[in-house]
């Protein structure tokens, strides 16, 4: 790891709590949606998902999330009862489940994105365009990076 001289450890304790406070601000404006519902933040992880990429697979979902089959399952059978999602069986291998928003899946989405937008859009708009795009870049280090 490259040594940054201008970066101290008490300056990386403080973006990583930012990077906690900055999730849980997020998270916590689709609360209000997700109670009302009665499900929670792993219900809305997977509902994002299967919105980003319509007929995933519970494997793919599985790698994604870094969760178990139990606790994906504990959450795909409550998305099931609110019918926020379905299974489609593969064409080819009937053993493979793809999953879907159902059209009441897509207006949940849609009322939690809708209300979390609002933060990071703002965000954006008081942000100049190379922060942003900065922003990004050091995201996607952070998510792929290697120990």
């Amino acid at each position: 790891m490259k040594k940054l001289l201008y970066l101290k450890d008490q300056e990386l304790k403080q973006y990583i709590e930012k990077i906690f406070v900055g999730y849980r601000e997020t998270v916590s404006d689709a609360k209000k949606i997700l109670d009302k519902y009665s499900i929670g933040i792993a219900h809305n992880k997977v509902i994002h998902l299967v919105s980003l990429y319509e007929g995933i697979t519970i494997s793919e979902l599985l790698k994604k999330l870094k969760v178990t089959k139990q606790s994906l399952n504990r959450v795909l059978k409550d998305l099931v009862k609110l019918d926020a999602i379905m299974f489609k069986k593969d064409e080819n291998d009937t053993r493979i489940k793809h999953v879907f928003l159902t059209e009441h899946g897509i207006k949940l989405y849609d009322e939690i994105f809708s209300i979390q937008k609002k933060r990071i859009y703002q965000a954006f708009l008081k942000s100049k365009s190379e922060e942003v795009i900065n922003f990004d870049n050091v995201l996607k280090k952070i998510i792929n990076g290697k120990l």
